[in-house]
């Protein structure tokens, strides 16, 4: 049997994508991010996604493409180099595509002037058609939001916003350099809901330094006072050698696999206690809740963002570092904002890296989504859908029979199931499946 400690330690990719964006190369340039987009089929839907990459202070758990920047001015001069690629980028779209989902994530996108969020709602609408029932996201900072800001954002047409909490511990707070009263939270709540946005997520994290399980039961029963239609309790990803600024985290106050997988799953625990419905991983969500409805009907998916109800073929990723699903593969952009203006100034699409799907990628993509997302995978069904067999499965099946000797799965045929004391360790199960995954493991958070 293997050890509790030895499964939760393992090192295994988040499974945003598959292939995951360390196996992205060069050779996806421009040119052919171009055939792409004009081979995309117009009366399909596109999801666009929008990267702010500023915050006005470093947050030392962050894992995210941003630059703390001390004047506004830098911020101003980007919007500039996003309304030049959204021109880019409609000029080699077919006519007739219709927006579905939008999301501004960050850094911190409520960095925006009030004025600026405006003029980028405009732009979007003025280069897209976007859908009249079209979910609208952002990802909100509640420190230092303002009742101008929720208005800015309403008149933008945002209809959803997730709101950074991580931990409500002042102990935990001061490690991770993330001060923020449940005061500063409680505030946006009520200006979002003043304003009409009322569908609201709430985003917290597990395994971060000096947080315990009864700490973490206290964040959950704090935030769920406010009443959010989601939540989303991430684990802390530990990479100082990818992001130097966590070295700031004294790593003798991270908590073990063990610990961390107990912080899992007491926040589970309330969570359920309260009638919210595990959605995959890693969030939760009202019975009633369009994301719960999506994993009831087989519906729901994943992309760069975790779980969403977007189901639109193809998402444009806009904005440095941004990374956009494509029907034939995957796209990012250049990560650092002078590169990134230096190509638009030229008048080339920001294109630094991607990759190309193979069949056999499209395959295991297809079951690692649908184990990310049901926990469950039939084997048989997803082979044949590319006419393949499940003989192509042999070694990770082999897996599969080791996992389930230990209890993690069910084996039923080609029947693969995640049972659900496990939940917490469904990325472990989903790295059998992946023909990328090496030895270079220290690039990867753990499994929980």
């Amino acid at each position: 049997m293997t050890k509790l400690s030895e499964l939760i330690a393992a090192r295994v990719p988040r499974y945003t994508s598959y292939p995951t964006a360390p196996h992205f190369h060069p050779g996806i340039d421009p040119d052919v991010y171009r055939h792409w987009l004009q081979e995309l089929d117009p009366a399909a839907p596109l999801s666009l996604y929008i990267h702010i990459p500023f915050c006005d202070t470093l947050c030392w758990f962050c894992g995210c493409h941003t630059t703390v920047v001390n004047a506004y001015s830098p911020v101003r001069g980007y919007l500039d180099l996003l309304h030049q690629e959204l021109d880019l980028i409609a000029a080699e779209l077919k006519p007739g595509h219709s927006v579905t989902h939008i999301h501004w994530g960050g850094g911190s996108p409520t960095m925006l002037r009030p004025s600026d969020i405006e003029r980028l709602g405009r732009d979007l609408r003025g280069c897209f058609s976007i859908a009249a029932d079209a979910e609208f996201g952002i990802e909100i900072d509640p420190r230092g939001f303002n009742p101008e800001l929720a208005a800015a954002l309403a008149s933008a047409g945002i209809t959803r916003a997730s709101i950074g909490v991580q931990d409500c511990d002042p102990a935990v707070q001061r490690a991770i350099n993330r001060i923020q009263s449940m005061e500063e939270t409680t505030r946006a709540v009520e200006l979002l809901r003043g304003v009409g946005i009322g569908n609201l997520n709430i985003d917290l994290i597990y395994g971060l330094p000096h947080q315990t399980v009864a700490g973490i039961e206290r964040t959950v029963d704090a935030v769920l006072a406010l009443d959010p239609d989601r939540l989303a309790i991430f684990g802390y990803a530990h990479v100082p050698h990818f992001k130097k600024h966590q070295n700031l985290i004294p790593l003798a106050a991270l908590p073990g696999p063990e610990e961390r997988f107990a912080q899992a799953e007491a926040a589970q625990a309330r969570l359920r206690e309260h009638d919210y419905i595990p959605i995959g991983l890693d969030h939760f969500a009202k019975l009633g809740d369009s994301m719960a409805n999506a994993q009831r009907r087989g519906r729901l998916a994943r992309n760069f963002q975790g779980y969403t109800t977007d189901n639109a073929p193809a998402l444009i990723g806009l904005g440095a570092s941004s990374i956009g699903s494509f029907p034939q593969g995957y796209v990012q952009n250049l990560s650092d904002v002078p590169t990134y203006r230096a190509a638009l100034q030229a008048g080339r699409l920001p294109v630094a890296r991607g990759i190309a799907l193979s069949n056999d990628d499209r395959v295991r993509r297809h079951v690692i989504e649908r184990l990310m997302c049901d926990l469950s995978v039939d084997l048989d069904g997803v082979a044949a859908l590319y006419g393949k067999t499940r003989a192509m499965f042999a070694g990770p099946l082999q897996v599969m029979r080791g996992l389930a000797e230990d209890g993690i799965v069910a084996v039923d045929g080609g029947r693969i199931t995640v049972l659900e004391p496990w939940r917490a360790a469904t990325r472990l199960v989903c790295s059998a499946f992946d023909a990328y995954l090496d030895n270079d493991v220290g690039r990867h958070a753990v499994a929980v």
